[in-house]
Parts: structure tokens; sequence; C-alpha cells
């Protein structure tokens, strides 16, 4: 292992760059003779558009066109696709509504658009915008996930009744009947999964140009793909893919919400087209709110039969999932296809069945935000673990104990059809309880108590399954000047691609951190690239890494053994240089390089030391680990401050720790988030009202503990030749359930068993009175 190589913790190498302001953003993007887009939005969460007057924006000075549904349709201008329907029960299908990049005829959120200006400059635009005159006829709106598809509710899409998009099932329903017909206990928990708004650092850009003469159309884009927009988007305009190209600049976060193809990026396009010049977007953050995908949003009934030694016989759940107004890329893939199969955490339940209702409302979008479905799940089974410990009169770790997956059972098919590889999930839980000291929490909580505050400490053990989806190309080219250049598939959104990739090379090749550049984001780079989510950058794109740099190292076998004037079997390569077994005859990989690239090598071997190596998923993986979370609450104010965070985590082979620490604790600050502060309000009318940063809370420096963080490396992936687990989405996993079942710990001498998320100071306040009313009215 090269002091750059696997396991060290580099220095992330993109850094300088970005911080001495030469990073290349969507907004960076500057292209010769472009146009300002703005978006002119319902106000509306349901209503029908009587008219559009247009005539007064029209003549405003630097307007270039104003544009409608009717002049997408003009064009020829298609739908943006759902990408991911869900078989339903029964026989039944997806409800699949038209998704116009314009609305035609009703507007369905507020926020949805409705009509696009292009100006000359985006002052002018948004002029122009001021002047539009629309006609709206209001009508009922709905909002709640949970009583949308009861009747009487309005109807969002006459193919949907009930507001119903699809309603799916897994499992065994009659095995799991039988289970709780013959428990000796049930415990039953209703919950909701807030909504959230993903807010990446960098808002959403698109910026569109079209050549005429080659019928081309070019989209700079900050997203986590550039290869996943062109097959939407070639359906949308009916245009082969080879028409398409999309470059990806640098991209300032997208946590899922980047994926998409998304009303904006078809309208630059269709602009670009329709003027001839090249057409911009970029969002404001207060737009975000009301047009970027939003995640979560689930209401939920779990039940646990246990059997009379608290053995777990089954789990049942029902879910009702928020789809929004329309279907966003995956949106129904995320609460069936992504939350289904890990419903039964890390534990030996034998038999499990769920039913996922999808629904439509009057709301932004819901699709894939940080773990995409498997957040939702592990909150769901460790709330529902921590209350029936409660019910049982057993500790939180004692109930874990008797139902985790034992190590020496693995691999384990779970009830859902998961087959979980590695791990050893009661070892990780135990050294988390000894790493926060568990065993003198007692007189912790006796000393908070005589200072009049509630003090907690629960924790979450999660599981994941990630990385492996699709399909991951890579190309590698050796320079003359020794170093090499790799082109890849993933797309960096600020995880740490360039210097994750540099290491393996590094690693692979021999070379030092400078030797290497790296490119990610053009789809004209790469025959197919499959993007980044569902932490499969490291999984997959490392794994063509290595098989690209595998061919040409045999490439350039074949130059060595030509300079050394031996057998091309003979040649051995290690740490950068060519020897001739059992010799010490050598010669370097830069020295290969420059005979390569001299012109005077024999006929044979004249061939460029370049090769592509393309992967395709096969097992899933599977990293777990243990969230625990100590916390105090003072009852007088409801407010809850963290006062330790111990994560225990099994990720695999780890190739660079300091970089997988930081992505644990960005994804632990966003579930930390989201179970005390984030929240996406709506009122009955469908108004936004949490739609800034002054109404909906972030998580700040003051609300984040000390994440104390270690990793277990001696249980490697079986199922990745790499042995890497994934670690992207971790945080966000683990986060939500250890924090809220720490609040219940410390709200439960009061009676209180469930608190829903963000669980606010006011939210903890009333809980609390409401308990001390309860107490004094019996």
């Amino acid at each position: 292992m090269g002091r750059f190589g696997v396991g060290q913790g580099l220095r992330r190498v993109e850094d300088v760059r970005f911080l001495t302001g030469q990073g290349r953003y969507s907004d960076d993007i500057k292209l010769d003779g472009q146009a300002y887009g703005v978006l002119l939005r319902s106000p509306y969460a349901h209503a029908e558009i009587r008219a559009i007057d247009l005539e007064e924006a029209r003549a405003l000075p630097g307007v270039l066109g104003i544009f409608t549904a009717e002049d997408l349709s003009a064009d020829g201008v298609g739908d943006i696709p759902c990408l991911a329907p869900m078989p339903g029960k029964g026989g039944g299908k997806t409800v699949m509504p038209p998704h116009p990049a314009l609305a035609r005829g009703r507007v369905r959120h507020v926020g949805d658009p409705v009509v696009f200006v292009v100006a000359e400059t985006q002052a002018q635009a948004r002029d122009a915008a001021d002047l539009v005159m629309i006609d709206y006829d209001d009508l009922p709106a709905v909002i709640d996930t949970g009583s949308a598809k009861e009747a009487g509710q309005p109807q969002i899409w006459a193919e949907a009744p009930d507001n119903t998009c699809l309603v799916w099932e897994m499992g065994n329903e009659a095995g799991t009947k039988a289970a709780f017909d013959k428990a000796h206990h049930v415990t039953s928990l209703e919950f909701v999964n807030n909504r959230v708004v993903v807010n990446a650092m960098e808002p959403r850009g698109t910026i569109g140009d079209y050549d005429a003469a080659t019928e081309t159309f070019t989209l700079y884009t900050g997203n986590q793909g550039s290869h996943r927009m062109l097959g939407p988007l070639s359906r949308v305009f009916n245009t082969p893919q080879e028409k398409l190209r999309v470059i990806s600049p640098d991209v300032g976060g997208g946590f899922g919400m980047k994926i998409f193809v998304y009303p904006e990026t078809v309208l630059v396009l269709f602009a670009a087209r329709r003027l001839g010049r090249p057409v911009r977007w970029i969002s404001e953050r207060s737009e975000g709110f009301l047009s970027d995908t939003q995640g979560r949003d689930h209401v939920t009934l779990a039940e646990l039969a246990l059997d009379e030694n608290a053995k777990a016989l089954g789990l049942r759940v029902t879910t009702t999932a928020n789809m929004g107004a329309y279907l966003s890329a995956f949106a129904p893939y995320i609460p069936t296809g992504c939350y289904g199969p890990m419903l039964s955490g890390l534990y030996s339940i034998p038999v499990g069945y769920t039913e996922v209702i999808c629904v439509f409302t009057n709301t932004v979008p819901v699709d894939a935000y940080r773990g995409a479905g498997r957040p939702e799940a592990a909150y769901m089974i460790e709330r529902l673990m921590d209350a029936a410990a409660r019910d049982l009169g057993l500790a939180p770790e004692e109930l874990r104990r008797r139902n985790f997956i034992a190590a020496d059972a693995l691999p384990f098919t779970t009830a859902f059809g998961e087959t979980y590889d590695s791990g050893n999930f009661g070892l990780i839980m135990e050294k988390g309880l000894e790493a926060i000291d568990a065993a003198g929490f007692a007189g912790r909580r006796a000393e908070a108590a005589a200072r009049g505050k509630l003090r907690g400490l629960s924790f979450a053990s999660y599981g994941e399954v990630c990385g492996s989806n699709g399909e991951e190309t890579a190309q590698l080219k050796l320079r003359e000047d020794g170093g090499v250049t790799l082109w890849i598939g993933t797309q960096s959104n600020g995880q740490g691609h360039y210097t994750a990739y540099t290491q393996l090379l590094a690693d692979k090749l021999g070379l030092e951190p400078e030797q290497i550049e790296i490119h990610q984001g053009d789809s004209w780079d790469l025959p197919q690239g499959g993007g980044t989510g569902g932490s499969r950058s490291l999984l997959m794109g490392g794994r063509a890494l290595d098989g690209a740099a595998d061919k040409v190292i045999e490439r350039s076998r074949r130059v060595a053994g030509h300079l050394l004037e031996a057998a091309e079997a003979d040649i051995e390569f290690a740490e950068g240089i060519f020897t001739v077994a059992g010799t010490d005859r050598r010669v370097t990989l830069a020295e290969v390089a420059k005979a390569a690239g001299g012109g005077n090598l024999p006929e044979e071997i004249q061939e460029p030391l370049e090769d592509q190596h393309h992967v395709v998923a096969e097992a899933q993986t599977y990293p777990n680990g243990c969230h625990l979370c100590e916390l105090e609450v003072d009852p007088e104010t409801g407010v809850t401050s963290i006062l330790r965070y111990v994560v225990i985590d099994d990720f695999g082979t780890l190739v660079n720790p300091m970089m997988v620490a930081g992505q644990v604790h960005g994804g632990t600050a966003q579930g930390i988030g989201q179970a005390l502060l984030e929240h996406t309000v709506y009122d009955e009318n469908g108004q936004l009202l949490s739609g800034s940063f002054m109404d909906y809370c972030m998580p700040r420096a003051d609300d984040m503990p000390s994440i104390e963080l270690t990793m277990i490396e001696d249980m490697p992936c079986a199922t990745n030749p790499m042995g890497v687990k994934g670690a992207g989405e971790a945080g966000a996993i683990g986060a939500c359930p250890a924090v809220i079942n720490a609040l219940v710990d410390a709200l439960s001498p009061l009676g209180i068993r469930h608190i829903d998320m963000p669980a606010t100071p006011e939210k903890v306040w009333r809980a609390i009175q409401d308990a001390h009313e309860q107490r004094a009215a019996e």
C-alpha cells in the first residue's frame, strides 16, 4: 500500500480548486449570446387556468419569447416521463398522469410552472413575467398525506380515484396473519415520517443550447449523472440520444434531488431551439422550495408480533406515501422497492408483510432524498423495536440481542428477500453501548433530574442496501508523461470522487496524485454512465476503474516486454515498475509511456495505451452500524440538547477513512435536522408556510453535537471484489431513530410513548404539558 493508496486519509485533491474559487458550477457557465429565462409559477395549489394574457409582457424591450403549454405542444415537446412504474397489488398498475413542463389547463401545486419568459437580461425577463396576466379558477386542494385517499376528498387526477397512484405489497400476507394470531404480545405504533426540503448548497441551474446545423441539443446542468438524463430527454424531444449532449460541471450537493429531468431542463432546450441562442435558468432558493423534489412524507402503522420470550414472530407495516402532484422520475419506486425490502432491519423476523399506498396531493413532487426509502424503513423498525421493548419492560438492547441476525447465520435471507452477506450486528451494538457508557447512564440521569432536566439515552441499529445498481463505465489513458487520464460515468456532488479515484489509481499504478487527471460529467466522453446515487460510486465506479487499469497494464506489458527484450509472460508489474521475473531488469511505467509515444515501436505493439471497462451490477451490499444518542430536555421550554453522539459503522473496506467520516457527519446532520428541526408545512389551501430559511429550520453548527465515530474494517463485503459496502447515506439512515428513541427515553417517565418528527421545542413542550394534564386527570 502506497502513501496515497487505499486506506490512507489523503486530503481531498479537489479542495484547493474549490477553496481558491476555481470551481465551475452551473451559474459560472456563460455562453456567447445567452438569454435568460424566468418562470411564472402558480400561486394556487389547485386551479383551472381560464386565460393567459401575454400581450403587454411581449411588448417590453428585450423580450425574446414568452411560452405556454400550447407552444410546447406545437413543437412536439412531450411530457416528462416517470421512469419507475411499480406493479400494483392484485395486478394493479401505477397510475401515471401526464407531467408537462408547463401546466396544461390546470395547476396542481403552488409553484407549478405555467409560463416561461425569455429575455436579453434577467431583469427584463422578470419585468415581463410581472406583466403576464393569468386568470385562475381556484379549486379545493388535497394536502394531508394520511387523509388524501379518503372518500369525499377533491380529486387531483380523474384517472386516479381516491387520489391513489398505486397500492403495492410485499411479503407473505397469510403467513404474517398466522404469526400475529399466535403472538404472545403485539406492539403497534403509528407515526409520521415528516416531509423535508432537500436544500443542496448549490441551487439547481440549467443552460440549454441547440445547433440547428446538426440538430443537436447541449444541456449544461449540475446533476447526479449526465447519462441518466439522455433517455428521458430523448423521449421528451423525440430525438435520438446521440443528438443530445449533457455536460455536468461541478455540483454543490445533490442528495437525490439532482438526479431528475425537471420542467426547467426541458424548457431551456425547447427555448434554445425556438430562439436559436442559448437559454439559461438558475433557481433562487425560494424558487427551489416550490420546485425541487422533496423527501420522505410517510404515514405508517407498524406492528410487531412477539412470542413469550420476546422473539419476533412477524412484522406488518401499512404505509401511505405522498407522491405530490406529479410523479417524479423514481417516485413510485422509493417508498416501495427501496423501502419494502429493508423493513425487517437487522432482525431475524421469520415472516413479514407490507402494503404501501402511494397518493397524490396538491404539493411539490416527492422523490429520492439521501437514503431513498432506507431511512424511512430504518426509522420504522427501530422505533418499533424500542416501543416493543418498553411495552415488555425490557431494555432496548436486550430486545435487540434476542432478535438480531446472528453473525454465524450469515449469509441470511430476510423475510423481505434481502440476503445479508457479512457483519456482526450484535457486536457493533455492544461496542456502541460501551463507547457511550450506557452502564453509567442511570447516575447521569439522576444528576440531570436533580437539575430539573429530563435525560435520555437510546440508539438505533441500522442496516442499508446500496451501491451495486445498474452499470458503469471507465476509460483510462496512459499519457506520454507517465501520468494517466480517467474518464468515468459517475458524478461528484461533493463526496470527494476525485480523491477516491486518485487513491485507487495511485495504489494500482504506483503514481503520485498530481499525475492523475479525472474527468466526469460529459455524456459524450463515454458510451454509458450510471451517475451517482444509492452509495454506488465507489462500488461501481471503483470496479470499472480497476478493470480499465488492468487492461492498460496489459497493453503496457507488451511494450515493457519489447523494451526489456523479454517474453510478455515473464513481465511482472508492481508499484509502477515492470520487471522481468527473477531478475533486476526493470522499466518504469513512465518509460513505457514515453516509448509508446515515440513512434519507434514495432508495428504489432503500436497502439494507444488506453482502454475502457464496463461493469454490470451483481449482488447488493449491506453497510450497517449503530447510532447512539444521549440528550437532555428542558421541560420548561421543550428544548432538546444532544450531549453525546456515538456512531459505530461497518462499511467494509475503507478507501479514505477521513472522507468516510465526512460523509457520516454530513448524513448525521441531515438526520438530526429531520428529527428535531426540519418540517415542510402546507396550510389547508396548499400554501407553503415553510417556504424559506426564515420558516424552515435547517440545522446549524450549534445544533450539532461532536460525533464520536468508530469504523469497523474487519468484516469486508463478500459480494463486492473490493470489499466496499458503501457509506454515503448511512448517517442519514441511523440518525432519525437514534435521536427520537433517546428523546422518548427522556420523556418516558412522564408516560410519553412516542413523539413525531420534527420534535421541535414547541412539540416537546406540548407533549409534556399534555402528559401532566393527563396525570392530573387520573
